[in-house]
This record gives structure tokens, sequence and C-alpha cells, in this order.
């Protein structure tokens, strides 16, 4: 049986098959589903993120009214993204495995090349401080995305 984050999950991606924008009331939400409204949070902040392709926007008031926007499927605006990461600000594990996901979804990369590239940036692998880890994931990252829009270029 699936958890409670992994049923809001699912219905607030439903939600999404008539278009990319959604707004829904955060209390609501907790109601109809019958949990805490930090449930509904936290299920927004871990898996509606920019990484996963979405973008939330939370306004005060008007009983938590939250709108979900999910990013257009573009090969060319996420490989920008990616190769213009903050190498100081470092790319989590987490959130190199959710732009991985994101990757995969848009065809960018196939799942044995995402398996691949994860196992490179694991910290395993990252012999340095785990100060240090999460820049070098993201300059792994900014790199991987260059060569790929240079291949798209047939450079």
């Amino acid at each position: 049986m699936a958890n409670i984050s992994d049923v809001i999950e699912q219905f607030l991606i439903e939600l999404f098959q008539d278009g990319n924008f959604v707004s829904i009331s955060r209390n609501e939400l907790a109601n109809y589903f019958s949990c805490a409204p930090s449930q509904i949070n936290y299920v927004l902040t871990t898996r509606f993120t920019p990484a996963r392709g979405y973008v939330i926007e939370s306004h005060r008031g008007g009983g938590g009214c939250i709108n979900l926007v999910r990013l257009k499927a573009d090969r060319q605006g996420l490989l920008e993204e990616l190769s213009a990461l903050n190498v100081r600000e470092g790319l989590t594990k987490s959130q190199t495995a959710q732009y991985l996901d994101r990757m995969v979804g848009d065809e960018i990369i196939t799942d044995s090349e995402a398996r691949m590239i994860a196992s490179l940036m694991s910290d395993k692998a990252l012999l340095a401080p785990a100060v240090a880890k999460d820049g070098l994931r993201a300059g792994m990252m900014k790199a991987l995305a260059v060569e790929l829009m240079k291949e798209k270029e047939g450079k």
C-alpha cells in the first residue's frame, strides 16, 4: 500500500492532465486527505521541485492557495538551465537524481546513461571532502549539459 505522500503526489500529477498549471488550496487538500497541511508542504517541497520540472508559487492568505506550474519538456531549455548551475551552491545527491530523472523523461539521455552518470556523481565516487561534493556534482552536471548541447549542434 502506498504511503500518504505517494498518494498526494499521484493526485497532484493527475491534475496536470489538462495542462501545465494547477491551482490548489493547501488547507482543502489537507482536509481531502485527512492530513496536516505540513504533509502537503512536504510533498510539494520534495516532489514538485525545479529539478523535477515544476515551479511552486505560494500566495499568502486565501486559504493557502498554491499554484503549481509544470515546466515544458524542452531539451534546450533544460540543458541551458543545467549549464547555468551555480557551482558554489552545488547540487545535492537528491537534486542530481531529480535532474537525471527529468533528463530521462525528456528523452535527453537513456535510463542506462542516467544510472551510469549517477554512479559517477555518487558520494562514493567523489573522493573529496563532504563539503566539496555538491560543488563537484554541479560542475560535472554543467559539463554534461554543455557536451549534450554540442552533440545536438553536431559539433
